[in-house]
């Protein structure tokens, strides 16, 4: 859930923070599940990216739509690849406190479409091109 959803006064859109902007308690993977799994859930939850945590919440990599399909033109059997062999590793990632200006410039600089969102290394949501819209347009309605 974003908590910008709940957002019931005016405010400017540019300050708003990645903390308000972001989803919470994202779906995750560990680097063992499988590309088939990873395909399946992201299909069926409709989102184009999946962290892959330590036991600990640590983040370890972001399996992409991209990876996916890669794997699939190599011909490799997605029941047989792992998170951890198509992962990218030490994926970028933003903090709680970053405003939604810096990430939207973060965003169109390094031309990604989702980040993991960290607290001392551990993942604590996940922030798309579409939550800083939806936020900015959400502020928007009440800032003159």
């Amino acid at each position: 859930m974003r908590q910008i959803d709940n957002l019931t006064q005016a405010c400017d859109p540019k300050g708003l923070t990645v903390a308000q902007l972001m989803q919470d308690a994202p779906f995750t993977c560990t680097a063992k599940t499988d590309a088939l799994t990873i395909g399946r859930l992201m299909t069926k939850q409709n989102f184009g990216g999946l962290p892959v945590v330590a036991e600990d919440g640590t983040l370890v990599g972001l399996v992409t739509e991209y990876d996916l399909l890669q794997a699939m033109i190599e011909g490799r059997d997605l029941r047989k690849v792992s998170a951890a062999d198509i992962m990218t590793t030490q994926p970028l990632a933003v903090r709680e406190t970053m405003t939604l200006e810096e990430v939207a410039n973060l965003f169109q600089d390094r031309y990604v479409t989702r980040l993991p969102v960290v607290r001392e290394r551990k993942l604590v949501g996940i922030v798309a091109r579409r939550d800083l819209l939806h936020g900015y347009m959400k502020a928007s309605q009440y800032w003159s």
